[in-house]
């Protein structure tokens, strides 16, 4: 089992604003860590800043190879397959991890790849609507919210069988990096990571760039006169249009229900308006409360100079492969608690 302090080498693939963040976050933590990016300008930019990274995915995945590394996966979900098809080839030895959008896409080519008992799927709640090595930064991942799955356990589990110990030693050492950046490891079985993240992540995606174009059809006074609220409500749509795609339209499913859900709230409170007495007490109200419950989740509070961020997301202490191990980070996904491991 590797030893907390002699951490895994780590290999990143594909070094945008998540990738590259956490290529230089570990490196600032004493991480073994290189990449590969295809860009070839993003690859040199990254070199002349100190860093290992190639823009030949073959010798970066040998490298791995050679480490036993865990790599992670920082691309888009269209490229997973693909980069899937060389790690069989070219990286037996290494375990895997990524930071996509979206679970169950990239387990079912997972699995069609044979790479469950090598896999641990994660994604980090974190981000800006800018992309590329350029936007990638320190720091990005401070008490964000970083979902780790563990799916194949729970199925091993399911079948009456025990985890292979390849699989707790990959799991005890991604949530490790997690924390070792100061993210938040939240265990979440990938179904329930994808319909969660479809009404918080995805849908306003799909929300800002609807609002932006209806205020674009109030014409050149409605832009004129935009500020905070408009302009903070649609900062997403300023995302790549191209990354924007990939991740709504790869979690169709979940991000119908949460738009139906949506327009429901919109039809109701148009019905209201479009009335003798118009009256949306009810959605403004509501809305106020919910959002108020969010801040005090998110443990924001408000202080003389800058707000700070106290975690309240109950901890779990976990044993990896301990009694109940599986049956305890159920139990922590069900009060969206995040773990760390002793």
């Amino acid at each position: 089992m590797t030893s907390p302090n002699a951490p895994r080498p780590v290999c990143i693939i594909g070094l945008g604003l998540i990738g590259g963040s956490l290529l230089r976050d570990l490196a600032a933590a004493g991480y073994s860590v290189y990449g590969y990016n295809r860009s070839t300008s993003g690859a040199r930019s990254a070199r002349k800043a100190g860093f290992d990274v190639s823009d030949d995915l073959d010798d970066t995945l040998r490298k791995a190879n050679d480490d036993a590394a865990i790599i992670v996966l920082a691309v888009p979900m269209g490229a997973v397959s693909g980069i899937l098809d060389r790690v069989v080839e070219l990286a037996p030895r290494c375990g895997i991890t990524d930071v996509v959008s979206v679970k169950g896409p990239v387990y079912d080519e997972i699995r069609r790849h044979g790479l469950e008992r090598r896999y641990v799927g994660g994604h980090p709640m974190a981000g800006t609507q800018f992309s590329g090595w350029r936007a990638s930064k320190e720091g990005l991942f401070v008490r964000a919210a970083w979902v780790i799955t563990y799916d194949y356990a729970a199925e091993c589990e399911e079948r009456g069988e025990r985890t292979p110990q390849e699989w707790i030693d990959l799991f005890s050492d991604v949530t490790r990096m997690i924390v070792r950046v100061k993210a938040e490891a939240v265990p979440a079985r990938v179904a329930n990571h994808d319909m969660a993240v479809a009404r918080v992540s995805h849908l306003p995606h799909v929300i800002a760039s609807a609002l932006s174009v209806v205020g674009d059809h109030g014409g050149i006074m409605a832009q004129s006169l935009a500020a905070g609220s408009f302009k903070d409500a649609t900062r997403v749509a300023a995302t790549d249009p191209a990354l924007q795609r990939a991740m709504c339209e790869s979690n169709a499913a979940s991000l119908v229900v949460a738009l139906d859900d949506f327009i429901h709230q919109l039809n109701q409170a148009r019905d209201a308006l479009d009335s003798d007495e118009p009256n949306i007490a009810e959605l403004i109200e509501f809305g106020h409360r919910t959002r108020t419950r969010l801040e005090a989740r998110s443990g924001a509070r408000k202080e003389s100079v800058s707000p700070v961020k106290i975690s309240s997301r109950p901890v779990l202490r976990l044993h990896p492969g301990g009694p109940h191990w599986v049956r305890q980070l159920a139990q922590t996904e069900d009060i969206g608690g995040r773990i760390e491991i002793f």
